[in-house]
């Protein structure tokens, strides 16, 4: 079962989606607010008239006259009636009977009135304002006029927020596609590298965040294709490698199955056959620890190692094979920027840190010419951990030497045909080593003694720094 997750739609469908559902909120909110101010602004707006109508009339000098013969013609349409108080307080007219007392009292101190009543058995609005010669007049208004002008507003909001939420989809639509289209390009360049296509480029056009991914998918294009051709170039040099002894080995057993061996050439024939199923041997042997060191149930046998024991005893091992191509190999004490004290003790795996030296004396050995020398040297690191060295007076190698140095079959091939050679592996191999211990590597072209200068830092307490896994 898969643990990844499982896709949920396109892009522009969920952009399309958020941005109308943003949208709607916000049509939803505005109708709200809308829907409740529109009741308040229409009868406020009717007050403002009433109150408009009463003041012009509360100026009028003789006011039952004029307001009782023109009432018809200024009650319009609305069904707006009057009433007039006198300042003896008497009140005539038809809207008397909405006049309650408290509103009577007010208009009478001075004061202008503006609340609600009931006239004829309907909710009325009511404005009063004093006149000039004392009393007042007032003038009501049905509530059903609010309410129907509070409709209209409403009905005429509806379409501008319709075209509002449209506008809003068609916008988030073309920002999806405008969002989309650089991503869209992206996956489509992912498949193809996938695919096992190479030098796939795709346009930059939009966001930053956008041509950042098209960049990375480019630099990973040129990482695949320059991993690829090394991994081509390494398998070339596998079965070239593969083939030359299994070469000799067929040649020289047909020529036995055959009889052109004569018996004074048989023990010459079998130190070849044996130095080649050697060479095969080392070679096969160097690919299964690169293959063992990949595998994801590596593991790590941790404890408390000595490293400068661990150091003198790789030496004194590997003194009989040097003084044999007349090298020198001598152990440096420890020395260098972390004053000499006790020896490095670190946390670690003693067995790998063994083979991780033999495998870089064993390159040193193979291109230090006779009379040169091969160091092994061992100092605490700054903040615990320690540094492991090995030089050696060979040939050294160059800055472009140094950049490809831990890719396996790089240097073989560079030098297969100057140099002493492997299996070009070993490198690889002290490389994926010092990863899993925790450590890095790294290599001086040319260290103190000419040739090349491998260093290993080890920290306190060994880990896997790629991926961590502690030993069972």
């Amino acid at each position: 079962m898969s643990g990844g997750r499982t896709p949920c739609g396109s892009l522009t469908r969920a952009v399309v989606g958020l941005t109308t559902a943003v949208a709607a909120l916000a049509v939803l909110l505005t109708g709200l607010v809308t829907w409740q101010s529109a009741a308040h602004g229409a009868e406020q707006r009717e007050r403002e008239l009433l109150t408009r109508q009463a003041t012009v009339l509360s100026r009028v000098p003789d006011l039952s006259p004029l307001l009782f013969n023109g009432a018809q013609v200024l009650g319009g349409p609305n069904g707006e009636e009057f009433a007039v108080l006198t300042p003896d307080g008497r009140v005539a007219g038809v809207a008397t009977p909405a006049l309650d007392t408290a509103s009577r009292a007010a208009l009478l101190a001075g004061r202008p009135v503006s609340t609600t009543g009931v006239l004829a058995g309907q909710e009325v609005l009511l404005v009063g304002r004093p006149s000039l010669r004392g009393g007042a007049v007032v003038l009501t208004e049905p509530y059903s006029v609010v309410d129907r002008n509070t409709g209209r507003i409403r009905r005429s909001t509806v379409l501008p927020l319709l075209v509002g939420m449209v506008g809003a989809a068609l916008a988030g639509a073309l920002l999806a596609r405008r969002t989309a289209r650089p991503l869209v390009a992206a996956a489509h360049v992912a498949h193809r590298l996938a695919g096992g296509e190479r030098g796939v480029r795709a346009s930059v056009d939009g966001p930053r965040e956008a041509a950042e991914i098209i960049h990375a998918l480019d630099v990973l294009d040129a990482a695949l294709a320059r991993s690829e051709n090394r991994q081509r170039d390494f398998l070339l040099s596998v079965s070239h490698e593969l083939r030359t002894p299994l070469t000799a080995l067929q040649g020289y057993a047909e020529a036995l199955a055959d009889g052109l061996i004569g018996p004074a050439r048989l023990p010459e024939v079998g130190r070849i056959l044996a130095d080649e199923t050697q060479r095969l041997d080392r070679f096969l042997g160097d690919l299964l620890d690169l293959a063992r060191l990949e595998a994801e149930d590596f593991r790590l046998d941790t404890g408390r190692t000595d490293l400068a024991a661990l150091v003198a005893e790789a030496a004194a091992f590997w003194a009989g094979p040097g003084a044999g191509h007349g090298v020198r190999l001598r152990v440096e004490p420890a020395a260098g920027p972390v004053p000499a004290g006790p020896p490095p003790v670190v946390d670690t795996d003693a067995f790998r840190v063994r083979q991780l030296i033999d495998g870089l004396v064993r390159n040193a050995l193979r291109v230090t010419p006779a009379g040169g020398d091969l160091v092994l040297a061992v100092r605490p690191a700054a903040g615990g951990g320690a540094h492991l060295q090995v030089r050696d007076s060979g040939p050294g190698l160059t800055d472009d030497d140094v950049r490809v140095a831990f890719d396996a079959g790089a240097l073989y091939e560079r030098y297969r045909a100057t140099r002493p050679v492997g299996s070009g592996l070993g490198l690889a191999i002290a490389h994926r080593l010092s990863g899993l211990l925790g450590g890095t590597i790294g290599v001086e072209g040319h260290g103190p003694e000419g040739g090349a200068a491998f260093t290993v830092t080890l920290p306190p307490t060994a880990g896997r720094a790629d991926r961590a896994r502690p030993a069972p």
